[in-house]
């Protein structure tokens, strides 16, 4: 048997996992001079970051108070909120494990979650894989958010020129339009329209001043309430079928389908699913398509779960379910999910979702 195949084999025998207790990381990106310094520096004086690791570039980017720093001894430095930041000085895997080991030994603060800056020509595919696919990272970490910021003046001229900039947008949770002061109401609204093209999952906000609360920037990895599902379900147009019929799942893709050669596809069944049955589905679409796959994104009803479950995977490296229990009763039902991918077509999305939810019916009328 192939690795390939051993490998699909796996996942494929894999049961559902658990509801998921790992330090959520949140990463915060955005192309050259879209205001992630402001961003961060605003976010460190805040009270609600005081169990929070942050890992920046370098701690001379982001201006600390010296009156707000509470210890340091060099590589890490501990603020009077509790919050503590860590520069990169080399891989962020090797960062991130080393806090997380002097956590667990007493000598840095008990963080609950962890925010990493990454740098403006940055590819966020790379990290948010980590999350996903080191063992020794995944055991103790699960990827949450990913905040991009988009400078307003300049954000749709860098989307177009820069493939980085580009990246950012379509693999974000959350968008956050910045410098929105620096320019007219039209061309905000317009920026808008675009960003709402290639990633209609993400929630869009404006940063005024380079200030948001903590709270509207992380927990999109978990969907954390029924206002943030409702917008997720409204933003991605699915429909709604006759759960008496489970003959056909529905698949529509964006209007605006090709920006960048960017299609955005909306996957639906009305009905819960067998976990084994949807994860060789995932596997092996994964497989086939990985490298144009920008991110798939859902949430699902599995058989024998009481709780609905997200999904979500960057190219061919994909998170195990994570249960919602705090979604449980508000009325989802079935599989919603969303591709994004580039130069992979909607007929090819939707054709073999539909070859899959229709032998699932196959095997449900024997």
């Amino acid at each position: 048997m192939s690795a390939e195949k051993s490998a699909l084999q796996s996942m494929i025998d894999a049961p559902a996992p658990s509801a998921d207790t790992r330090l959520p990381v949140a990463l915060i990106t955005g192309f050259l001079g879209s205001g992630k310094t402001t961003l961060l520096n605003r976010l460190l004086h805040h009270p609600a970051m005081s169990a929070t690791a942050v890992v920046i570039n370098e701690f001379g980017d982001v201006p600390l108070d010296q009156h707000f720093i509470e210890t340091s001894d060099g590589e890490i430095v501990v603020l009077a909120n509790g919050c503590l930041c860590c520069s990169v000085q080399d891989d962020i895997e090797g960062v991130i494990g080393r806090l997380f080991a002097r956590r667990d030994r007493g000598p840095v603060p008990a963080f609950e979650r962890m925010v990493i800056e990454t740098s403006g020509l940055a590819d966020p595919a790379p990290i948010m894989q980590m999350l996903l696919n080191q063992p020794l990272v995944m055991d103790n970490f699960r990827l949450d958010s990913v905040v991009t910021l988009v400078d307003a003046v300049h954000g749709s001229k860098q989307i177009a020129e820069n493939e980085e900039a580009f990246k950012q947008v379509v693999l974000a949770d959350r968008l956050v339009l910045t410098k929105t002061d620096l320019c007219d109401a039209g061309a905000v609204a317009s920026l808008g329209r675009e960003l709402a093209r290639l990633n209609p999952g993400a929630a869009c906000m404006v940063a005024m001043n380079g200030e948001l609360p903590p709270e509207q920037l992380f927990g999109a990895g978990r969907l954390d309430s029924a206002a943030a599902v409702d917008r997720w379900v409204a933003l991605e147009n699915f429909t709604h079928l006759d759960h008496g019929s489970a003959g056909h799942g529905d698949a529509q893709a964006s209007e605006h389908a090709h920006t960048k050669g960017v299609v955005c596809c909306s996957l639906s069944f009305p009905l819960s699913l067998p976990w084994r049955e949807l994860n060789r589905w995932l596997t092996a679409f994964r497989i086939k398509h990985g490298e144009r796959l920008l991110r798939v994104k859902g949430i699902v009803e599995l058989e024998g779960e009481a709780s609905p479950a997200a999904l979500h995977g960057v190219h061919h490296v994909f998170h195990p379910p994570l249960f919602l229990p705090h979604l449980r009763g508000i009325g989802l039902h079935g599989a919603r999910l969303v591709v994004i991918a580039r130069d992979l077509s909607e007929d090819e999305i939707s054709a073999s979702w539909r070859a899959f939810i229709d032998e699932r019916a196959a095997l449900s009328s024997h």
